[in-house]
């Protein structure tokens, strides 16, 4: 399971963060990943890459401004408790192959659904317009597309800018409860701290600490409907199974502001417990133009 918080500004106010992205990867601690770094293949994309072997090169959740004058997100989460007929491919190339390729978001999620043969996957992907002639003047660029792209069923569905959203492990329609919480309070932050001249590394900060909370949103029929006896533990926006071998291992937060000026900041677990293992931090800086 995964979950992801992302705020995208509609410009109507000055100042203010284009982007603000808060996300959790939750996957067992033993698989192998590489931490989050520019890409050998392609140095204008950043991101962690999963390096299971027969799955190497794949990723949940990379940036990167490819082609030039776009700024390109891609985010991926499974659909639980949802079994796919014909699954030949894995869903780790989906993420890249949208940052890597030339296509808009909606032309790529549209070849995505028409070729799929994947297991099932909800696919957030967030284009930007990286030019601008107000950028001297200090104010956001118009143009961002948010889309939610699902296979379990087929959808394609252009999400409001402006406001936070909240994705998770389920259909738009039957939102986890940890998602909606989560949603709430990144509302809360993101209102109050995404202000000009505001305190970025106390944003930071708040959305960390999102990130690592421990409270379960339970009961929730949709998360026991999926998990069943594991919903429980589930229900929390930071994951930690009982059995010590699955849970949210990376915590990431992406801010761009109103000058293209990109952050990204993640924690990520090295080792097998969240308790005593180290928590690597990664902070990249770069200008997306």
């Amino acid at each position: 399971m995964c979950i992801l918080f992302v705020y995208v500004d509609d410009g109507s106010v000055a100042g203010r963060y284009r982007l603000v992205l808060a996300s959790n990867r939750d996957e067992f601690y033993a698989r192998p990943a590489k931490l989050a770094a520019p890409w050998e293949e392609n140095a204008r994309i950043i991101g962690g890459r999963d390096m299971e072997p027969g799955r190497e090169g794949g990723t949940w959740l990379a940036i990167g401004n490819h082609p030039a004058g776009q700024i390109k997100l891609g985010a991926l989460l499974n659909v639980t408790g949802e079994n796919k007929a014909n699954v030949t491919n894995g869903r780790g190339p989906i993420v890249a192959n949208f940052l890597k390729g030339e296509l808009a978001s909606r032309a790529y999620s549209e070849q995505l659904l028409a070729q799929d043969n994947f297991g099932a996957f909800n696919f957030v992907s967030i284009q930007l317009d990286a030019k601008g002639s107000d950028r001297s003047e200090g104010r956001n660029q118009p143009g961002g597309t948010v889309l939610h792209t699902s296979n379990a069923p087929h959808s394609i569905d252009t999400c409001k800018t402006g406001q936070a959203l909240g994705f998770g492990n389920s259909t738009l329609e039957k939102p986890l409860q940890k998602v909606c919480r989560g949603r709430e309070r990144f509302d809360e932050i993101v209102a109050r701290c995404n202000v000009p001249f505001a305190d970025k590394d106390a944003l930071v900060h708040e959305l960390m600490e999102l990130l690592k909370s421990d409270v379960r949103h339970f009961p929730d029929p949709e998360l026991t409907r999926r998990a069943g006896q594991h919903a429980e533990f589930l229900s929390s926006v930071n994951v930690r199974m009982p059995n010590g071998s699955y849970g949210s291992r990376t915590h990431t937060v992406i801010l761009i502001d109103h000058n293209n000026h990109m952050e990204f900041i993640e924690q990520t677990l090295s080792g097998t417990d969240p308790h005593t293992g180290e928590w690597i931090t990664t902070r990249i800086e770069r200008e997306l133009v």
